[in-house]
């Protein structure tokens, strides 16, 4: 509650904070209104007379009198349509839920692999603190876009090994960061006290001093996901991720790069959309590092 009244302070986390869960709503939309054999906003839809239409346009007279059944519900595309006339603001919609929930999910792999190997390392020291430390720069010294490449040429492309490609290539950070916390946290009188009672050193790492490391690693979990809905945006835009006919935020953007001029909402829609969700993660991301710092003396009024 304390940390809750100090980051409602910080403008940016704030800013960042709001935009997330705005962007939540939005996934939790396109999960409602985009599923199912008779979704209420068809994001599959081809409508050839009506392809390339700017945002805010109407159905053209064609499609009201030859396919009434694929007129757009809301009357109007919101935010135009695509080269196969379909509506930009369904694929969003549904480019949204399966955008953020492969972020979640693969930073969720991410930090959970990073806990465990950090902790390890971090408790015990020594040739264990080694091995996983020399493992961790074998990882770090392979690009990771080339590595994730590689690693999806070789499985079949679906949404699961999306997210877990992404989450078993970027959990170096979180590992680096939970083996600091727990060098600083095994000399304090507290993990001593426990040693000596005899806790079982599983439980004392995942019980004890956890806890103590978990505040700060929050800005690990929002870096991650910044990272992981962009690693994901990107593949699809390289044509290595979700394959279609899903609709992502990535492969709306790289279908529209080829009418960058004809049809520019195709590319700035999504673009801005995978913009603010990034940075609304950083933002949080920045704002808990100025709060959970001591020494920081930023006002955040």
């Amino acid at each position: 509650m304390k940390l809750w009244i100090q980051l409602n302070r910080h403008s940016l986390f704030l800013v960042g904070f709001y935009l997330a869960v705005f962007f939540v709503m939005t996934s939790i939309a396109g999960l409602v209104f985009t599923k199912g054999q008779n979704p209420l906003l068809n994001p599959n839809a081809i409508r050839l007379s009506d392809k390339l239409l700017k945002p805010l346009s109407r159905p053209s007279a064609a499609l009201l009198e030859l396919e009434a059944d694929k007129k757009p519900r809301l009357g109007i595309y919101l935010l135009g349509t695509d080269a196969f006339g379909r509506d930009i603001f369904a694929r969003m919609l549904q480019g949204s839920m399966v955008s953020l929930q492969v972020g979640f999910i693969a930073a969720g792999i991410a930090i959970a692999i990073g806990i465990i190997l950090g902790a390890l390392a971090g408790f015990y020291g020594g040739w264990i603190d080694t091995l996983i430390m020399r493992f961790v720069d074998v990882m770090l010294s392979f690009p990771s876009t080339f590595l994730i490449l590689t690693i999806i040429a070789l499985r079949p492309p679906s949404m699961s090994n999306i997210m877990m490609v992404i989450g078993f290539t970027s959990w170096m950070g979180s590992a680096l960061f939970v083996r600091a916390q727990f060098l600083s946290l095994r000399e304090q009188d507290f993990v001593q006290s426990a040693r000596a009672l005899g806790v079982a050193p599983l439980s004392l790492m995942f019980r004890h001093m956890l806890p103590n490391a978990f505040a700060p690693l929050f800005i690990t979990i929002n870096l991650d996901i910044a990272s992981a809905i962009l690693a994901e945006a990107s593949l699809s835009y390289l044509g290595f991720g979700v394959p279609p006919p899903a609709a992502t935020w990535g492969n709306i953007l790289a279908d529209g790069k080829t009418y960058l001029f004809d049809a520019p909402h195709l590319t700035f829609i999504p673009g801005l959309a995978i913009f603010l969700t990034v940075l609304s993660f950083n933002l949080m991301g920045e704002g808990l590092k100025e709060t959970l710092n001591p020494r920081s003396k930023t006002n955040y009024e």
